[in-house]
């Protein structure tokens, strides 16, 4: 018998057809304003099990996505942890078009804390064409300053 397991991430339900995540190592430039050098940006966005991306530095953070050539987007995945801190984060997801001012896809605020909610995920069925920025803006924490920003896992396809 021939066999494969294959894992339920990356499965579009609506459609029942597997859904393969872009490479970004392999087609886009990703731009960060802070990265913990035990935290690299490369956690986040590759699937492995590492423990994500995390600033460097407290506050605002940013996390530009340049694609090497437009691409069309259909759905967009984000997940945050925070096990440790009691915080309100608001991220802001946005896309520009080559030479076009940037859009805003979603603004979204969760509270984190660690005797409940630790964990955030978004699961966006978008239709995006036309692609060459994908722009992750992330507030820590909207009542303090000293949060550091983190990102367990982006993935676009």
């Amino acid at each position: 018998m021939r066999k494969v397991i294959t894992s339920v991430v990356g499965i579009d339900r609506s459609s029942h057809t597997q859904q393969q995540w872009l490479d970004l190592e392999r087609n886009a430039i990703v731009r960060v304003t802070s990265e913990d050098p035990n935290f690299p940006i490369e956690s986040a966005l590759t699937g492995s099990k590492e423990a994500g991306w995390r600033a460097a530095t407290p506050g605002d953070q940013m996390i530009c996505i340049v694609f090497d050539r437009p691409r069309s987007l259909h759905r967009i995945l984000l997940e945050f942890w925070e096990r440790d801190v009691e915080r309100t984060q608001e991220f802001t997801l946005r896309w520009a078009s080559p030479g076009g001012s940037s859009k805003e896809i979603v603004r979204q605020q969760w509270n984190f804390s660690p005797q409940g909610s630790t964990i955030e995920v978004e699961d966006y069925q978008v239709r995006i064409e036309n692609v060459s920025v994908l722009e992750l803006a992330l507030k820590p924490d909207l009542r303090r300053q000293t949060a550091l920003a983190s990102l367990a896992a982006l993935r676009v396809a």
